[in-house]
């Protein structure tokens, strides 16, 4: 019934599309044909439909009949513009847009892409990241201080130090100034793989740092040495992420014990999450997360530290009361491992990034509504995956959001935004880490070509 109205509906916009033609410049019909992400079980492929500046309506109505995402409100093109519009019929009764794709009709014409995109069937933009533009930058530093594949990279609170790990078990704290080279402040020697990287939230002064043996190094900036080295339970040796509270003297540390045999980073076992006392060292108390719960990958403190949300390898998101040490809140946001999570800058959403490429904002208040989504799981390189995680990290304003990349290049997303999204200056290999500076609208990018580079907007 459904192809029947899609027919009808077709047959009534061709006709449309018949009045239009003396008032337009030459109509190439094409069929994209199947896409990568699709199959037409029917064997079915509609011809294009025409959508020109004044025919938004037609265009909202087609959404609304083809069940797509929302598409916005206004075209903003300077000459007529051909659509190809293509359909995907499953054997499911489902029927979404599987393409989106824009040509210009003449030099110089401009289609201004509306309310931040236009979805296809599996939630990419129309315009495809490759197609974003190059950012424009003030200053650029690169620091090559490491010799093996950058593995995390963190600004400091205040954004004045720069860490960054590499897989060969070193930690480099290093400065940047757009005056001099970057210089090292201390080298690092772990003598194990690093898992996470975190400052303290108030002041520039001290760095913690997990390892895969399950131990937890302090280093002091001032003091140039380890002043502290914790060790979580043999149970629980790889430490995947640590979160200072910004208020309290306390930091969460997600341990996880490793699967035998396994080197895919997304398959660890088993969690434990443990609030520990920066004062005096001792682990305080273990936060509850069930039987046998999956390994807990990323953690996320709100800004008044009394909510502790985290991400595990099930699609799980779990939020915890951090004053009474208990779970308050769950649910499940991905079909894959989430391997990162981030609150939103107003925290009445959270952001969370699933293995498999796709980046979700989720309501806080209206738990389970989606507020924004996309995909980049073709920036998701499986062989890189198993090396380190794919990460994400929000500008100061919330407004920009950048992903980690299997490519050269990294995509900066406009969140909830009108404009387009941007890429970031190429790297010799693929974009391991990033990070923005706590205030300024500045990024950091490692790589595996064991650079770490730091941007600064214009």
């Amino acid at each position: 019934m459904k192809l029947s109205q899609l027919q009808a509906l077709l047959e009534e916009k061709e006709a449309q599309l018949s009045r239009l033609k003396n008032n337009s410049e030459t109509i190439k019909y094409a069929n994209i044909g199947q896409t990568k992400n699709s199959t037409l079980a029917s064997g079915v492929n509609e011809e294009s439909l025409l959508l020109s500046t004044n025919s938004s309506e037609a265009c909202a109505t087609t959404a609304t009949h083809m069940g797509s995402a929302e598409m916005g409100q206004t075209w903003a093109s300077s000459r007529p513009a051909l659509s190809r519009f293509a359909t995907n019929m499953s054997g499911n009764d489902s029927i979404s847009p599987s393409k989106l794709e824009f040509e210009d009709v003449g030099a110089g014409d401009i289609i201004q892409m509306f309310n931040d995109g236009l979805y296809t069937e599996n939630g990419r933009d129309a315009q495809g990241e490759e197609d974003f533009p190059e950012v424009k930058v003030d200053f650029l530093e690169t620091f090559l201080g490491h010799t093996s594949p950058i593995s995390c990279c963190r600004f400091s609170s205040s954004g004045n130090n720069i860490a960054s790990a590499s897989v060969d078990g070193t930690v480099r704290i290093w400065t940047y100034d757009s005056s001099t080279p970057a210089s090292r402040n201390a080298t690092i020697y772990c003598g194990t793989e690093i898992m996470s990287l975190e400052w303290e939230c108030k002041s520039d002064r001290l760095l913690l740092i997990g390892t895969a043996d399950g131990g937890i190094k302090a280093w002091n900036v001032d003091a140039k040495r380890v002043v502290c080295d914790l060790n979580t339970t043999d149970a629980f040796p790889s430490v995947l992420d640590l979160k200072c509270s910004p208020v309290e003297p306390i930091f969460v540390s997600a341990a996880a014990s490793r699967r035998y045999g396994s080197s895919n980073i997304y398959s660890w076992g088993f969690a434990s999450l443990t609030v520990w006392n920066m004062k005096t060292w001792k682990a305080m108390t273990v936060l509850p997360l069930g039987e046998d719960p999956p390994a807990i990958t990323s953690l996320c403190f709100n800004h008044n530290g009394k909510i502790l949300a985290a991400s595990a390898v099930d699609g799980m998101i779990h939020m915890f009361d951090m004053s009474a040490g208990l779970q308050i809140t769950g649910w499940p946001a991905h079909d894959s491992a989430i391997s990162s999570i981030l609150f939103g800058p107003d925290e009445t959403s959270i952001f969370s990034l699933g293995s498999d490429g796709k980046i979700i904002e989720w309501s806080l208040q209206n738990q389970g509504q989606v507020l924004w989504t996309r995909n980049c799981s073709r920036f998701c390189d499986p062989e890189s995956s198993k090396s380190c995680r794919h990460e994400m990290a929000l500008d100061v304003n919330g407004r920009r959001l950048l992903v980690t990349s299997g490519s050269v290049r990294a995509p900066i997303y406009q969140v909830r935004g009108h404009a387009s999204g941007m890429r970031t200056l190429p790297h010799g290999a693929a974009i391991t880490t990033v990070d923005w500076h706590p205030t300024l609208p500045m990024f950091l990018t490692g790589s595996a070509d064991h650079s770490v580079q730091v941007m600064s907007l214009s």
